[in-house]
């Protein structure tokens, strides 16, 4: 569905995206992960056609996005952050007028309003003044423009910013229902939105990708997750300290305990491995044990390791 090969994008001499190429497969939901700045944004303008490119070649659908952009526009839905709507009118009439805009045959536009209405959950919301909607709707407004024209690939930048967690999960609801009828690529900020929708992440960094994979094959390539232990001590903010000296251990947390067992959960520096640090730690304090085990590591984890390298 996406194929992009080479990609570069500059800005007065400064380059935003940096000779990148990666693939989104049809049917596929893909998570775009990278910090403030990273070209995450650049890459999805490029993509719905918004920016040009510096260098490179972007196919969509099977169409070049240079010398078939109307083409490829057409088979793009897209969500930017900031929602472009029109305050001042109804949610049904803006979305007649977006539907006409992007080309849906007249006949068929009062049929797709509906159907992105219902999908989209603002059915009940069609005759009111979007200017007057909450945040969370006016997101789900945002969504059934960018599916009105039917499109094969939807690109949503923040789809959940500034929502509330109720919000949030029937946003992410909303994105699952919609990937067994689209292709998604989803840039987001909020990782563990990315471990329940998609299968595959892309991470970017400072313009160039640091990883593109599963999330399972991602969290691999950690050497660790947090190190979980429970011991008999009569203080564990005393035994945290002790353990944070350990060379390759980054922080100590004690995250409860009872009847003299205090449960500790111990992060590895980037890279790094702990527990046969602290399993030598205990051993020499001769400290009773009642759990030791590693957690599997998380995509936050991945993230954190790959940029901070």
């Amino acid at each position: 569905m996406i194929e992009v090969k080479n990609l570069r994008k500059s800005y007065a001499g400064c380059q935003a995206v940096r000779d990148i190429s990666f693939s989104v497969a049809k049917g596929e939901i893909v998570g775009l992960l990278g910090p403030n700045g990273a070209g995450k944004s650049t890459t999805m303008r490029i993509l719905t056609g918004y920016l040009p490119v510096t260098a490179g070649t972007v196919r969509v659908a099977g169409r070049d996005l240079l010398n078939e952009s109307l083409a490829v526009r057409r088979r793009v839905g897209y969500m930017p952050e900031n929602v472009p709507l029109y305050p001042d009118m109804r949610v049904a009439e803006f979305l007649a007028y977006r539907a006409a805009l992007k080309g849906v045959p007249r006949r068929r536009v009062k049929d797709r309003v509906g159907e992105v209405m219902a999908r989209c959950g603002v059915a009940e919301v069609a005759r009111h003044i979007i200017g007057a909607l909450s945040r969370g709707y006016r997101q789900r407004v945002g969504l059934a423009d960018a599916l009105v024209h039917e499109p094969e690939l939807l690109i949503l930048d923040e789809p959940t910013a500034g929502l509330d967690p109720n919000q949030i999960r029937a946003v992410r609801e909303l994105i699952r229902q919609l990937g067994r009828r689209h292709t998604i690529l989803l840039s987001t900020h909020i990782l563990s939105e990315v471990e329940m929708v998609c299968r595959r992440a892309i991470i970017i960094n400072r313009g160039k990708i640091e990883a593109s994979d599963t999330l399972e094959n991602l969290a691999k390539r950690v050497k660790s997750g947090a190190l979980f232990i429970e011991v008999r001590a009569a203080d564990g903010a005393a035994l945290a300290r002790e353990l944070r000296e350990l060379p390759g251990v980054s922080t100590v947390r004690v995250s409860g305990g009872r009847d003299g067992w205090v449960a500790l959960e111990c992060a590895a520096r980037p890279g790094g491995e702990v527990r046969e640090q602290v399993d030598q730690f205990i051993k020499q304090r001769q400290l009773p044990l009642r759990e030791f085990r590693c957690g599997k590591a998380s995509l936050e984890d991945v993230f954190i390791e790959l940029i901070q390298e």
